[in-house]
This record gives structure tokens, sequence and C-alpha cells, in this order.
């Protein structure tokens, strides 16, 4: 259910109350409770998703780290064993008028819970594509071949220098209380806010299970002369109001430490852009560069001299 919005789910806004949660979940609940959608996959995934919304959102800490972090940062910080641990539907569903729930009871795996929540309060085993619904209430005791850990998210801020080539940066954190150092492989082009995966670089595994990953997210800082959209970057030059006029031409620094010569064509008006093709930012799929787009602003004399004035004057009378 990752990015997925609880609040929508359940149709309620983010100033909702707690009974107001409760009363909605209930509604949609009696809705698609499987008993009343025999054979019925789309209401079962139903039940699972608002039940998952619900078993958040009912808690005030859940629900404070999920206004926080948002559904992104949220499922990335608790996991399916977290999200239901001390979550008890036996009394909410006698609450809501579902009866015994078919000789339910906590630990006991029968009834409808058991077939299609058990194994929300754990993670799957590693090594299966079990449904994490699969087997909610079973035994922890049975046999189980461990648990993997936690995953783990690095952001790592890098100038936009950096990456005009593939380079490697060294990193350092801290993992299940042991000081790590790793060499990360940043790919030239990389977006902000784009995430490179290191297996098995996470927190450690539970009961033998494999560690969990290492996420580094790419922030990239501002730079003080170009703007970056997409592969195509943008910078501002400024000329004077006779070279605009007249035609000039001016020096350009590129993002890579060149210095190039752009004709500014007689005419040009403050606010045009001129292309300096394939000087951008590399693609990460090896598709070439963006451009480079420098934006031509005009500068006016703040105080001209009696000479600028006269000549500005003749020039006025000539109708430019």
């Amino acid at each position: 259910m990752a990015n997925k919005d609880y609040y929508k789910l359940l149709g309620v806004s983010k100033s909702a109350s707690t009974e107001g949660i409760k009363k909605a979940y209930r509604k949609l609940a009696m809705k698609y409770h499987p008993d009343r959608n025999k054979d019925n996959k789309a209401a079962e995934e139903k039940f699972k998703e608002i039940s998952e919304a619900y078993a958040v959102l009912s808690d005030p800490e859940k629900r404070k780290q999920y206004d926080m972090f948002g559904a992104e940062g949220f499922q990335q910080r608790y996991s399916q064993e977290d999200i239901f641990r001390s979550f008890d539907f036996g009394d909410i569903f006698k609450e809501f008028g579902f009866g015994d729930l078919g000789g339910w009871k906590r630990g006991a795996g029968s009834g409808i819970f058991s077939n299609l929540f058990s194994g929300a309060g754990r993670r799957p085993r590693y090594g299966t594509k079990a449904d994490p619904f699969s087997s909610f209430f079973t035994d922890y005791g049975d046999g189980a071949t461990g648990l993997k850990g936690h995953d783990l998210i690095y952001e790592l801020p890098v100038h936009l220098e950096d990456i005009v080539k593939t380079h490697e940066k060294t990193i350092s954190y801290n993992v299940g209380g042991v000081h790590q150092q790793i060499k990360v492989k940043i790919p030239a082009g990389i977006a902000d806010g784009k995430k490179l995966r290191l297996a098995g670089k996470g927190q450690p595994g539970q009961a033998g299970g494999p560690p969990g990953d290492l996420y580094i997210k790419i922030r990239i800082l501002n730079h003080p002369m170009f703007q970056r959209e997409g592969n195509d970057l943008y910078i501002n030059r400024e000329v004077k109001f006779s070279e605009a006029v007249l035609g000039a031409k001016i020096e350009v620094p590129t993002i890579d430490g060149k210095r190039l010569s752009l004709n500014v064509p007689a005419g040009t008006q403050s606010g045009s852009k001129l292309r300096l093709r394939g000087y951008g930012m590399p693609s990460m799929d090896g598709g070439g560069r963006g451009d480079v787009y420098v934006k031509i602003n005009v500068t006016v004399p703040k105080k001209p001299s009696s000479r600028q004035k006269a000549l500005v004057e003749e020039l006025r009378d000539l109708d430019l």
C-alpha cells in the first residue's frame, strides 16, 4: 500500500476526529466485509486496504508519523508488523456488530480474519512472495527462517557540477550501532530526489534473516548561476543597450568549466533566450545532453552621463 492516501481510502479529511475515522471505517467495513461479498476479490482487497488505513489512523502515534512523513516516508519506517502490532480486530468488529466473526479469536487461525489478515502482524518470510495478509494470526513459532532487516535512507547532497560525469563518493553512516563507510557510484545526470539502492547495506536481519537495503537519496544543491529543468540548464547574462541594438559577442560559462562565445544578434530583446545546444546535463539513459538556454537581460545605466543622455536624446529623435 505504499504511497496510498489513508485518509482518501476512508473518505475523511486530515482534520477528522478519532470518532469520525472510526465511523467512516465502520461504514466501509460493513460494505466490503467478505461475508457480504462472497468470492469478490475486489471487495476483499478493498477490505484489506481500509483496514490497514484504519490501523494507522486510529493509532495517535502512527497517525502523527504518517502526517509528518507522508505515505512514502511512513511506509519506509513502518512494516506491516509495525502497523498491525497490538491492533485487535476482534474487539473492534464485535463493537461494530459482526458478532464472533465466525468463531475467531486471536491466535486461533480460524474464521474470516485468519484467511484475510493472517500475516499482517509480521513481515513475510525471507525468500517468499507471500501476501503480508496471508498468515496474520498464525503462531510466531512456526519455523520462520528469519526476518529481513529494516531498510535505511541516507540523504546525499551533491553539487550540480558533481553529476556532469559519473563519479564515486564515500559516505559514512551507523547501522546497528556500528560505524560504516561505503563508496557510492553517482550516475551522471541523476535527478534530484532519485534513490540509489545498495542491497544488503541496511539494518541487520533478525533470527538469521538477511539485512535490509540502504537507499541513497540524492539532493542536488542550488547552483549560484544555473537553474536546472530536466536535462536543460538556464543562465542569465546581461548585455548593454548598445549591444542589444547593434549585436555583440558575449562569453558564457558552462557547467563543466568551459567558456563559450555566444553571438547576440542585433535587435535582441530583453528576456530573449538563446540556446547553446548540447551543453546541458547528460541524460541518465545515455541519450546525449540537454541544452543551455541563455536569458538576455538588457541593462540600462542608472546614472547616465551628460554625453550619454545627449546621445539617447538624439536616438529618441530618430524614433529609436
